[in-house]
């Protein structure tokens, strides 16, 4: 069933209601706060990259910060997205059947990006949210500026 919203017409969503549909729609798929924290250490450092673009144009997938020259693809994962096993959850009091399959869904998907741009000769960087700004940048720049990178 369809309805109308404003000009634009949508399908019925599974939220559990409007302001939830409004909540999960305001989630940034890209320039969260860990990924522009991390960018900026990067670039205050001297590095620089291409932000939310497909390293492989067949694989329509975006990595949050790309070397292209380098071949490095670098994620940083939400905690609860992507499963997290420090911080992500494990048990749902709303929509019980949906969350553990879309997490789950989530992670399969990561691993299957990571073997297809590995397989495309990409290097496939993944960091979690949690971890700081500076420690993620560090790996990245020793990464990028190892001597078979160059």
């Amino acid at each position: 069933m369809l309805r109308t919203m404003g000009n634009t017409r949508a399908a019925d969503s599974w939220a559990s209601s409007p302001g939830r549909r409004r909540n999960m729609q305001a989630i940034r798929a890209r320039d969260t706060q860990p990924e522009l924290a991390v960018r900026r250490v990067l670039h205050s450092r001297g590095l620089r990259f291409r932000v939310s673009i497909a390293p492989d144009p067949d694989l329509r997938r975006k990595a949050d910060i790309v070397f292209t020259k380098a071949k490095v693809a670098v994620f940083i994962d939400g905690c609860f997205w992507h499963g997290c096993p420090q911080h992500g959850r494990v048990a749902f009091k709303h929509n019980v059947d949906y969350w553990p399959n879309k997490i789950a869904a989530n992670i399969a998907r990561d691993i299957d990006t990571n073997i297809k741009l590995e397989a495309c000769g990409w290097l496939v960087l993944r960091f979690w949210e949690h971890e700081g700004a500076a420690a993620v940048a560090d790996k990245i720049q020793m990464t990028i500026r190892s001597p078979d990178k160059q």
